[in-house]
């Protein structure tokens, strides 16, 4: 039985997850935090979440565990097989979590948890993020998945990332980005919110935020 690590509000995790359920593959839970203990350590060298137990051992990187699920269960396939559209499927991935999602993580203590982040990394980030957002815009096709008309790995990545890259600007800097460049990111995550995998790893998300408020 494979065991995930982690916690309902991390993205990460929840992109785990939604591969998981769309692959139909059973799975238990366990609530983990981020932390640098030495037992979570000995799974997660760094002490991120989300990490997964397997009859092999840990894994740990959300990316590298997809791609582990995608190989030893290749049905249904997230990523095409011909090689050519399979690249560009991972350079879509790669745009949005290594050029949107690590930028905008940068105010995300402003955005999500009442902190304040310094003008220094708010212009910056801005600035990256701007750049970055047309950048993605020239390859993603949204027709009507991000990759073309398929649905990939790509849409599992780009609908949990793109909400709280929209949500997180509009706190901190008073505007949408994505919106500002014609990114309908709510539309396309209303199409997304009809798979059962989607519905799944949301109403979860949202039973644990319910039960943390409860206390």
């Amino acid at each position: 039985m494979l065991k995930l690590y982690g916690f309902p509000v991390s993205n990460y995790y929840n992109k785990v997850k939604v591969v998981l359920y769309e692959k139909g593959l059973p799975f238990e839970e366990s609530e983990s935090i981020p932390c640098q203990d030495e037992p979570v350590l000995q799974c997660s060298p760094l002490g991120k979440v989300p990490y997964l137990q397997t009859e092999q051992g840990f894994l740990c990187e959300s990316q590298v565990i997809c791609d582990f699920l995608e190989v030893a269960h290749p049905n249904p396939a997230l990523f095409s097989a011909d090689p050519w559209r399979q690249a560009k499927e991972r350079e879509l991935l790669t745009m949005i979590e290594l050029h949107l999602e690590l930028v905008v993580r940068e105010v995300y203590k402003q955005a999500f948890f009442g902190g304040t982040v310094s003008e220094d990394i708010r212009e910056r980030t801005e600035k990256l993020l701007r750049r970055n957002i047309v950048a993605f815009k020239r390859i993603a096709k949204f027709a009507p998945y991000v990759a073309g008309e398929t649905f990939t790995m790509v849409d599992i990545a780009a609908g949990i990332h793109l909400p709280i890259l929209g949500m997180a600007t509009q706190a901190v800097y008073g505007e949408d980005f994505l919106n500002a460049e014609g990114i309908d990111w709510k539309a396309y995550g209303k199409r997304l919110s009809e798979r059962e995998s989607f519905q799944r790893m949301r109403a979860e998300q949202k039973a644990y935020q319910q039960a943390r408020k409860a206390g």
